[in-house]
């Protein structure tokens, strides 16, 4: 989403606090390692190896000044490590993958096509993360193109485009019928936009599409402590979700179980096609990892990234989120690349 915001201060040094947090810390409570071949004394080896992964990544969260959950998944073994994987977390933008599902789904069954042209109109136009809002109105994307903006630069004119185009009932529809129970799109981008101008002065509520776009957002003294109250208010939440619910939805895209296989394989393509690269694949893309995934965010308040993690020995599905933080946006965004390189090392 990435609304203008202040820049976060940097903390004291994450390495030092990962040290001492891995030492103290307990562990997370991952599912138990099958025996490696070795008897009792190698599955023991393999649950204490798993029990210190949990407690590292635990540690590892447990540093950040923010709300945090985090559920990741070997799909080969299936380990898992869970870190208050249930809890509702606010999605910001990673709530645009159902959104895709939805569309791919809705090509399938001959009701949208992918292909088809859709002008973006002056009123379309949303400001936030992506490059369609630099053109003048009237540029002409397909469909498919509108999907794979909202997705790889996490663009926010596409996506209420594709939201009008899908419908947000049917998007909810589809997460209910798939077992999802708390995950849920709950607004658009410009009603979430709007609340911005709403809660700066409540006469803005009749502000237009375009007036919004034309705004921005508000800059005044008192913003930056407002907008950490919207990330905060679930009522206003562009979507709801744990980390194990979408970590399963991507399980659920990787294995060809929510349209077939080739479009899931072009679904996966698209996120492994992500432009941000400075959480999840932080470290690990330079270490012959393809990290397929969406972020979502609101520096410096909230930094989410989930993604399948495609490499020899994997792949793994980490979903990770964090709200609420009042720490330094560049720490939260190192730690989360260092928790998927540790993920990774171990897993392989």
């Amino acid at each position: 989403m990435r609304p203008a915001l202040p820049a976060a201060e940097r903390s004291p040094s994450l390495l030092l606090l990962l040290m001492a947090c891995a030492l103290v810390l307990p562990a997370c409570v991952p599912s138990a390692d099958a025996p490696d071949g070795n008897g009792a004394a190698g599955a023991a080896d393999a649950a204490i190896a798993a029990d210190d992964l949990a407690a590292r990544v635990e540690a590892s969260l447990a540093t950040l000044d923010a709300t945090s959950s985090l559920w990741a998944k070997h799909i080969p073994s299936g380990r898992e490590i869970a870190v208050r994987p249930d809890l509702p977390m606010n999605t910001l933008s990673v709530i645009k993958i159902p959104i895709m599902v939805r569309a791919f789904q809705d090509h399938a069954e001959g009701r949208l096509d992918l292909d088809a042209r859709h002008t973006v109109s002056a009123d379309d136009m949303r400001r936030g993360s992506g490059l369609i809002q630099t053109f003048a109105p009237g540029l002409n994307p397909t469909l498919r193109g509108l999907v794979t903006q909202m997705i790889i630069t996490s663009d926010n004119t596409a996506t209420d485009m594709v939201i009008d185009l899908v419908g947000m009932d049917r998007v909810n529809e589809m997460l209910a019928a798939n077992g999802y129970e708390q995950t849920r799109l709950k607004h658009t981008t410009h009603r979430l936009f709007l609340e911005t101008w709403i809660r700066t002065d409540p006469a803005n509520a009749s502000l237009t599409e375009r007036e919004v776009f034309e705004r921005g957002f508000p800059s005044d003294e008192g913003s930056a402590e407002r907008f950490f109250g919207i990330e905060g208010d679930s009522t206003i939440w562009l979507g709801r979700t744990t980390a194990r619910e979408m970590g399963r939805l991507l399980e659920q895209i990787l294995q060809g179980e929510l349209a077939d296989q080739a479009a899931s394989d072009e679904m996966v393509g698209i996120m492994a096609n992500q432009f941000y690269t400075t959480r999840l694949p932080r470290m690990v893309r330079f270490q012959g990892v393809t990290v397929a995934h969406k972020t979502g965010d609101w520096p410096p308040y909230a930094g989410n990234d989930v993604g399948i993690l495609l490499y020899e020995g994997g792949p793994t599905i980490i979903s990770v989120f964090t709200n609420q933080s009042t720490g330094s946006f560049f720490e939260l965004e190192e730690t989360l690349g260092m928790i998927a390189q540790d993920i990774v090392e171990a897993w392989r």
